[in-house]
């Protein structure tokens, strides 16, 4: 998948599930076969000396001469991070939560009018513990969004919030919806709070947009029991959500499943965008 020109910027998500795994099954290697420009990283399980080279290997410019990471407090657990190919006007780590800055889940870069975010969302899936602490991330989060939304339409800005969000928004984005309604991840609230996102905040999830009627094929994550890769009973949970100045910009998206690198799927859109 080359770059069809100079003016495309190529964006990335991909949840590593583990960096040092990723890297081992050939993430990077990818990204820079696919000529990546951004690509933002979720669940990197490392702290910033691993990620930095003193165990050996250096995973902080493999691909990319800049990069930028939040690591979560606790080791090898969560972590964000950015990929780009020059430099950005300004970073911010965490969005001032104590509770989830702590767990590393929000890194900013701002390029020029384009503020890119990597967004990891809680899971709620092992315990009701965590879908009370991913309920009160959503509760948290959203005036972080509100004021995105409000600062980019002040100053002519876009933002585009990639990452794996946790979420199936709709009963398009997984396999078993009709079984997995009272399951976190597919609750009423967690998809009503991703659809205030479009229709009050005026947000546009970009992979729907360019893909309006994909089921199957747009499928990011796959659990690792069963046969679930094989039948392709997967979610689609990572997004690349974004401003509509953004949005419209949008001119191709691939989910990469030639390789597997995590348990997700890399999400890959193409802007036709100048930073």
């Amino acid at each position: 998948m080359q770059r069809p020109n100079s003016t495309t910027l190529r964006v990335v998500s991909l949840n590593f599930n583990g960096i040092r795994s990723a890297a081992k099954k050939g993430a990077f290697e990818f990204l820079e076969a696919h000529q990546a420009d951004i690509v933002c990283v979720q669940e990197l399980k490392a702290q910033h000396e691993d990620i930095h080279g003193v165990d050996g290997a250096n995973f902080a410019a493999p691909t990319h001469p800049w990069s930028a990471f939040h690591c979560a407090e606790k080791k090898g657990y969560s972590g964000v991070g950015i990929y780009a190919r020059q430099t950005p006007d300004k970073t911010i780590h965490g969005f001032g939560d104590a509770e989830f800055d702590a767990e590393g889940r929000y890194i900013q870069a701002d390029f020029g009018k384009l503020s890119i975010i990597s967004l990891y969302l809680p899971s709620g899936s092992s315990s009701d513990e965590r879908q009370q602490a991913k309920f009160r991330f959503l509760e948290r989060f959203l005036p972080t969004v509100k004021k995105l939304v409000k600062a980019a339409k002040k100053d002519g800005r876009e933002v585009l919030i990639c990452g794996d969000w946790n979420i199936a928004h709709t009963e398009q984005d997984l396999k078993n919806w009709k079984s997995n309604q009272k399951n976190s991840g597919f609750l009423p609230e967690e998809r009503a709070w991703l659809s205030g996102l479009f229709d009050n905040l005026g947000l546009i999830d970009i992979h729907r947009k360019l893909a309006p009627e994909a089921t199957g094929e747009a499928y990011t994550w796959w659990s690792n029991r069963g046969q679930a890769w094989a039948n392709n009973v997967g979610w689609r949970i990572d997004y690349q959500i974004g401003t509509p100045g953004i949005a419209v910009a949008a001119r191709r998206v691939e989910v990469y499943k030639a390789q597997r690198f995590s348990d997700h799927a890399p999400l890959v859109i193409d802007y036709e965008w100048s930073l």
